[in-house]
């Protein structure tokens, strides 16, 4: 993926006018007390901010699930792909069958 270089002023050619160009130039540069005075996200919006801590990441699991690693024939597993999405939860259910597990 290549970088593009951020442009700083208007150079025709790019799908839109110089009136376009500074319609839109009207988020300036912060200035020194503009640092000053910011202040963090969670400070300025509290229950926001909790509330994108609360929901992140997966979530919490009676019986949370255990990554492993298992080698398996190449055909049992192209045969559980063959089945479409759902061919890990299904060789899963299998298992737990084959364990004695409730389901």
């Amino acid at each position: 993926m290549t970088k593009r270089k951020l442009q700083t002023k208007f150079e025709p050619g790019h799908g839109y006018s110089k009136e376009d160009w500074d319609a839109v130039s009207d988020n300036p540069e912060w200035t020194e007390e503009d640092f000053r005075n910011a202040r963090p996200f969670a400070e300025v919006f509290p229950d926001l901010a909790e509330s994108i801590r609360r929901s992140r990441g997966r979530p919490a699991l009676a019986n949370p699930k255990k990554q492993v690693t298992l080698r398996l024939d190449s055909d049992v597993v192209a045969r559980f792909r063959a089945g479409g999405p759902g061919w890990q939860s299904r060789i899963n259910d299998i298992l737990r069958k084959a364990a004695g597990l409730p389901k």
